[in-house]
This record gives structure tokens, C-alpha cells and sequence, in this order.
């Protein structure tokens, strides 16, 4: 089942059409990957998901309701589609705990011992409890990025986005986040992720989503994208792994 059902997606900057027609679905429990060369509209494709970037038409329906209208509570979209930044976007002036925790207790109105058991056990689940009094320079890559997927998961949101996570990572944390990823839809947890990294992409799904000009050119297996009728779509996926 559809936990996201994107049709005719497009999204206008000034005269410049960066989606021209997106149509994509994400079923509930699924890990999928977007892929396409740079200024194609991956990230664009994922802010409009939870009004980050307001669509200029089209229709988004997430967990069966239409989620572009004016009278759509955005503040509880947000909490519903956890997104995980390429640079993490944590506040530096506050501990790992304190960032994980502000949501819970600005959004969620959870109180403050509350808000901090349930952020404790998020940093647990992800190896990151023992740091939770580290603030965000103290802690590698890797480290900050599971402080940012414990502050999406921490919303108890029902699929979360993730744009280019391993963008800043070293080979090692590469494959540490990819492992993670695979971990938490284990747990059934809905992903949908935008990557450059074929090998992440290959490691965590079994099939991508390739976007260019601003549509859905193909969505395939890795082994059928290589071979693809589309010579665009063929060529990208060649070049990618090689």
C-alpha cells in the first residue's frame, strides 16, 4: 500500500520548471532512492513532501490524505515526515540531547523529563546515548548523523527523507550509515532518500528512481538500469558505477 502517492508533482522558481511533472509512489515499509545528475530536482522533489518547498501544482497524498492544501496542519506534516538533512542541520550551541529533545518539548509540548527519556532512548537505539552531553563539534560525521536520524525518529514520524546523507562522510561512515539505514526499515521504518552514492543506493535498495529534467525517467532494479532502453537513463547508471 501507497504511503505516499505523488501525481503531475511541479514546482516553478521564477520561470525556472525544476519538476516538471514528478509521479512516484512509496510504499509503506519500503526503502526507495532517487537518484539523477546534479540540479536535477532530488532535493526540491523532497522538500515539497513536507511543505519545506510549497509545490506550485500537483498533488502529494500522504497516508491517504492530500497534503498541499491551505488548510493542511503543516506543523504536524513535519512531524509525520521526519527529514534527515545532507549537513544535519543540528544547533551547535546545544547538546546532542537538547537537540534532540526540542521538538518533542516545542511541537510535541512534552515536559522536559519526559522529552529526555524518550530522546535517551532514541540515542540508545542508534549507539549515541553515551554522547548525549556532547555537543555537535565533539562528535564525528557519522556520530552527528545518527543524532539526526534519533531526532526524526524521536517525532515517531511514519517514513522518514533523507537528502544525500553520506554527502560529508568518509568510506567507513558511508557504509556505518548505510548499515543503519538497513537497520531501521528492519524496524519498519519508511524511507525515501536522495543519493549521489550508487553503492549506498545498491546497499540499502533494490531498485532507484532516476529523475531528470524534472520527471521520473525510470524506476528499475540496479541490474535493469544499466541496461535500460532510455540511453539518458543507461548512460547516467554506467558512468554512476564506474
Amino acid at each position: 500500500m501507497a504511503l505516499i502517492e505523488i501525481r503531475e508533482l511541479e514546482k516553478r522558481f521564477n520561470d525556472q520548471r525544476v519538476l516538471a511533472g514528478v509521479n512516484l509512489d512509496v510504499d509503506a515499509g519500503e526503502i526507495k532512492v532517487v537518484m539523477g545528475p546534479s540540479g536535477c530536482g532530488k532535493s526540491t522533489l523532497l522538500r515539497c513532501l513536507n511543505r519545506l518547498v510549497e509545490p506550485t501544482s500537483g498533488t502529494i497524498h500522504f497516508d491517504g490524505q492530500e497534503v498541499t492544501g491551505p488548510a493542511v496542519d503543516v506543523r504536524l506534516l513535519r512531524q509525520k515526515i521526519g527529514f534527515v538533512f545532507q549537513q544535519f542541520a543540528l544547533y551547535r550551541h546545544l547538546s546532542v540531547l537538547d537537540n534532540v529533545t526540542l521538538g518533542l518539548r516545542k511541537l510535541q509540548k512534552m515536559r522536559k523529563p519526559d522529552a529526555e527519556e524518550k530522546a535517551v532512548a532514541q540515542l540508545q537505539r542508534l549507539g549515541m546515548a553515551a554522547h548525549k552531553d556532547k555537543f555537535p563539534a565533539e562528535i564525528s560525521g557519522g556520530q552527528r548523523q545518527r543524532v539526526a536520524l534519533a531526532r526524526a525518529l524521536a517525532m515517531d514520524p511514519a517514513m522518514i527523507v533523507l537528502d544525500e546523507p553520506t554527502s560529508a562522510l568518509d568510506p567507513v561512515m558511508c557504509r556505518e550509515v548505510g548499515e543503519l539505514i538497513r537497520q531501521l526499515n528492519s524496524e519498519g521504518v519508511t524511507m525515501l532518500c536522495v543519493t549521489h552514492d550508487i553503492d549506498l543506493a545498491q546497499a540499502i535498495s533494490d531498485k532507484a528512481v532516476f529523475l531528470n529534467q524534472g520527471i521520473v525517467k525510470a524506476e528499475a532494479p540496479f541490474e535493469l538500469l544499466v541496461s535500460h532502453d532510455d540511453a539518458v537513463t543507461r548512460d547516467f547508471f554506467n558512468r554512476t558505477k564506474g
